[in-house]
């Protein structure tokens, strides 16, 4: 009931009376509660967040393969004696 009563107060108080009473309402008595339009912005934001963390991990996996192949040339070169120009070091 004094929270009911607060929030009228409130309202009276208001310089302008605001375009939808019951968002107004529900904001005051809600105390941080999100409306739908919040939680559905948000539930967009977390999409495309999940989409980026999905493309940015499979960009990881495709580069870390990528390094991998870079690594096993070059111990491939080393092993047969060749630097990474193809020539045969003979300097050991």
């Amino acid at each position: 009931m004094d929270a009911l009563i607060r929030v009228l107060v409130g309202l009276y108080e208001e310089p302008e009376r605001p375009n939808n009473a019951i968002e107004y309402f529900l904001e005051r008595l809600g105390a941080g509660v999100p409306l739908k339009a919040e939680l559905e912005a948000l539930q967009n934001e977390i999409s495309d967040l999940q989409r980026k963390v999905h493309d940015l991990e499979d960009e990881n996996d495709r580069l870390r393969k990528r390094l991998d192949s870079f690594d096993n040339t070059g111990s491939a070169e080393e092993e047969a004696g060749t630097g990474s120009d193809g020539v045969v070091d003979n300097h050991e």
